[in-house]
């Protein structure tokens, strides 16, 4: 009898333990499902406080509809911002954001991207999915890559990612972007004009300036378009004799180089209407002065342009014009 009780106890003892097991998961389950409900009403409250924030940076200019926020720490975008994604424009300057967001692809209304002057270090892959985009400004960031997808972008037509350190090259699928004519690489650490930019068929402005090439493309008169060419503060030593070849090009700046001739072939540049080799070796020493100035030209202003244009394109063509006439100097002996 008494080995029947025992058991019978050990039994009673093992179910009242389950059961208070049971009991004690069951609370903590309910509060876990409590703390969650009000992180979630918290989380509910939060976002409707920064979605309330947020429509007060929205305006409307010439029919669209402007998200703009300046000089306020915003260094991730919220998800809630996806309530408005009828915005057409982003306009977020000066925040300390450090991505685009995933959910960028919510926003198939949007026509300008306008994040410079941020601390962006990536371009989230789902921007290809912006197929009305025509403005990307991402300049004076800390990008280092440009996403492949960026070349489904086939309304762009501005690329702005002037001043991002450590940028130095571009995915080949940028040349899928056939509307493209406005681009912006300057001040960042290209080595040399990446193929991809040379392809662009609809491209009429290009600076590069203050990169760190050597040379030109052979073929950059495949450039067929572009009217606008910056290449000052690079490390050029000559211009490509292809260059005449760019009939459209009516700008041209190379000042801050090394560039040691023009070639003789820029002078059948028609279209050219200003140019700058100011701060290169030049072989050849020229001597070349304007005509008089009128009095309207002692203006200030009209004084700059006239020094700027001592290396421009009467420059130019005095120079080509003095090496055709002077014969190159003797070639030295080595002894």
């Amino acid at each position: 009898m008494a080995v029947v009780v025992g058991v019978v106890n050990s039994v009673k003892a093992l179910w009242e333990g389950r059961i208070r097991q049971r009991k004690e998961e069951q609370k903590e389950q309910e509060e876990l499902r409590k703390r969650r409900k009000e992180r979630l009403c918290v989380q509910v409250w939060e976002d409707r406080v920064t979605l309330a924030r947020l429509k007060e940076k929205l305006s409307t200019e010439d029919g669209r509809l402007i998200l703009r926020i300046e000089q306020e720490e915003w260094r991730t975008l919220p998800a809630c911002l996806v309530q408005l994604n009828q915005v057409q424009e982003w306009q977020i300057h000066r925040t300390g954001l450090q991505k685009i967001p995933h959910f960028i692809s919510r926003f198939q209304n949007l026509l300008v991207l306008d994040l410079s002057r941020n601390g962006v270090t990536e371009i989230a892959e789902q921007i290809g999915m912006l197929t009305n985009l025509r403005e990307l400004l991402l300049s004076y960031n800390r990008i280092q890559k440009v996403p492949e997808q960026l070349g489904c972008c086939q309304s762009l037509q501005r690329l702005e990612l002037a001043m991002n350190r450590d940028l130095e090259q571009l995915p080949d699928q940028l040349r899928n972007l056939k509307n493209l004519q406005h681009l912006d690489l300057s001040m960042n650490h290209f080595t040399v004009l990446p193929d991809c930019v040379v392809g662009l068929p609809a491209l009429e402005w290009l600076d590069m300036g203050g990169n760190q090439l050597e040379q030109l493309p052979q073929d950059i008169q495949r450039m067929e378009k572009l009217h606008t060419l910056w290449l000052q503060r690079n490390h050029l030593e000559t211009l490509p004799e292809n260059i005449c070849r760019m009939t459209n090009l009516e700008t041209l700046v190379v000042s801050g180089n090394r560039l040691k001739d023009i070639p003789a072939v820029m002078e059948d540049m028609s279209n050219l209407r200003f140019v700058n080799f100011r701060d290169n070796p030049l072989t050849l020493d020229v001597k070349f002065e304007r005509g008089m100035k009128t009095e309207k030209e002692e203006v200030d202003e009209e004084e700059e342009e006239e020094e700027q244009e001592m290396f421009g394109l009467e420059f130019m063509m005095f120079y080509i014009q003095e090496c055709k006439r002077k014969p190159p100097p003797p070639a030295q002996l080595i002894v």
